[in-house]
């Protein structure tokens, strides 16, 4: 029976890596993408060896990641390793084979520039009417860190072990008076050490959980907190906050912070209305976010926030909401069910971390027929209303009589996080600490939104659209007073191939 058969491996032949490589590949558009940006002016650190061997380009590295973190190879051993067998990375970058230690130390001295690139593409993207900024959807996805469960600590785990240890002190204590010889005697001895060198151990934690003035640690990865990932399993890692545009859902930027949501509102807000320059925009977030501090915060810098509104956190108890208890903007009192006035003394009180005023009237309540539906407190009955509560009202007020709008959220804000984990694997992190996390994250979101714009553009469009991105990353200013000197031909020379970078790329897909 006859088979399709390969090539004669011993044959000599005669061959073009660029011919090995499609027209409309991932590598092409990296390579292209890369070489249109400034990359000196990135911040990318780049030391030009005195002696020895000369370095690796930066842009050739930063090519190397692009590629691999889309392709699901993100340790640097397997970069390395695909720089000797990947048809496709040895094309990008002409042959070259960094070590691994080499690509681990351009991605951990790296993670300023990585931002920046970041953001810089973001502003193209703005600049080229790919983002409007008029509606901005912020969410967050959790990341694994580098830090185990059990390399995690907060006071009650700590309590917890340390329990432990003085009751097995207390049983090998209890133990020596009942041994026979000094031989066990001695075994026991060294128990008890061992457990008493485990205490210290849990003791030293403590000092340093209570130095740091946080509810946890992380011994491996200081910058880990424990998180709920999915379905109430917990685990160590980061909240990466991201903020996305309605208009063609492209990432315009990231953070990490605390283990939940509650105080990234107005941070993410604040720095997307930075970065895109814009006097007015809104804000789409769910109910994690929605906390009356940081809703004012957006207010006041015109900023319009349709957070998800929570429930009221009165109890339900069987006597009077506080909701039943009307208030009066103007005169700044409530109305009771009984027609009382409850006022306050203008006193701003800090209960945890909120500031609220408090609204009473004991004289009333003595008397007050509906006592016993109201409260139980000998005081009398007093509300406690937060300082932010009118922005929190009028929020709540906007979800409720703009339904589909708020609805855009999840179709803005969830689909990238799938592609992410899904798609491209990313459920943890190979760094440790905010920063060198953060590179990962930039990576990643400059591999979406490249490839996004590929997939919203006919080939038509796309070609034109690539030719805009090499005019505006490319310095009009050097160009023209390069035209002054003599070296004025290795920029045009440098814009053609660009040009011809194009053209060979968008041939293939002009012709499906």
């Amino acid at each position: 029976m006859d088979f399709i058969q390969g090539f004669d491996r011993d044959q000599l032949q005669m061959l073009s890596f660029d011919n090995l490589v499609k027209q409309d590949s991932w590598a092409r558009v990296v390579d292209l993408f890369v070489d249109c940006l400034p990359i000196e002016n990135l911040g990318f650190k780049h030391e030009h060896a005195k002696e020895g061997r000369p370095p690796y380009a930066t842009a050739d590295l930063l090519k190397l990641f692009l590629y691999g973190y889309k392709n699901h190879l993100r340790s640097s051993r397997k970069l390395a390793h695909a720089c000797e067998v990947n048809i496709e990375v040895i094309w990008l970058l002409k042959g070259l084979r960094p070590s691994a230690r080499k690509i681990a130390y351009f991605r951990k001295n790296n993670s300023k520039a990585f931002k920046q690139a970041f953001r810089y593409f973001v502003v193209m993207l703005k600049n080229m009417g790919l983002i409007d900024g008029q509606t901005i959807a912020i969410d967050s996805f959790k990341i694994r860190a580098q830090n185990a469960l059990k390399n995690n600590f907060n006071q009650k785990k700590i309590d917890r072990h340390i329990e432990y240890i003085d009751t097995k002190i207390q049983e090998y204590e209890q133990a020596i008076e009942l041994a026979d010889n000094e031989d066990q005697k001695q075994e026991i001895t060294s128990k008890i050490e061992y457990q008493n060198s485990k205490k210290d151990k849990y003791k030293h934690l403590e000092k340093q959980l209570q130095d740091s003035g946080e509810s946890q640690i992380s011994t491996i990865d200081s910058d880990a907190r424990s998180v709920v990932l999915h379905r109430n399993i917990i685990n160590v890692g980061y909240c990466v906050q991201a903020g996305c545009d309605s208009k063609h859902k492209l990432f315009i930027n990231n953070d990490t912070g605390t283990v939940n949501d509650t105080h990234s509102l107005s941070p993410m807000a604040l720095d997307a209305q930075k970065l895109l320059k814009l006097k007015t925009m809104n804000v789409l977030t769910d109910k994690g976010y929605t906390t009356g501090k940081h809703i004012e915060i957006c207010t006041k810098n015109n900023i319009t926030t349709y957070s998800s509104p929570k429930a009221h956190s009165s109890q339900k108890n069987g006597l009077f909401d506080m909701q039943i208890f009307e208030y009066n903007k103007k005169g700044d009192f409530y109305t009771c069910p009984a027609n009382k006035i409850l006022t306050t003394n203008g006193t701003v009180y800090n209960k945890a971390k909120h500031k609220v005023k408090h609204y009473k009237n004991r004289k009333a309540c003595v008397s007050c027929e509906l006592r016993s539906l109201c409260t139980k407190n000998k005081n009398g009955r007093f509300i406690e209303r937060s300082i932010y509560q009118e922005a929190v009202e009028n929020n709540e007020q906007r979800v409720n009589e703009n339904p589909n709008y708020y609805r855009l959220r999840q179709q803005i804000t969830e689909h990238q996080f799938g592609t992410f984990k899904r798609q491209w694997g990313f459920t943890y992190t190979l760094m440790k600490g905010k920063a060198n996390v953060l590179s990962e994250v930039n990576i990643m979101m400059i591999c979406y939104n490249l490839r996004r714009i590929m997939s919203i553009f006919s080939p038509n469009d796309l070609k034109c659209r690539l030719k805009d991105l090499v005019l505006y990353f490319f310095d009009l200013n050097k160009l023209f007073n390069a035209i002054l000197s003599p070296p004025y031909r290795n920029y045009f020379f440098h814009l053609n191939q660009l040009n011809t970078k194009i053209d060979s790329i968008t041939t293939k897909l002009t012709s499906k």
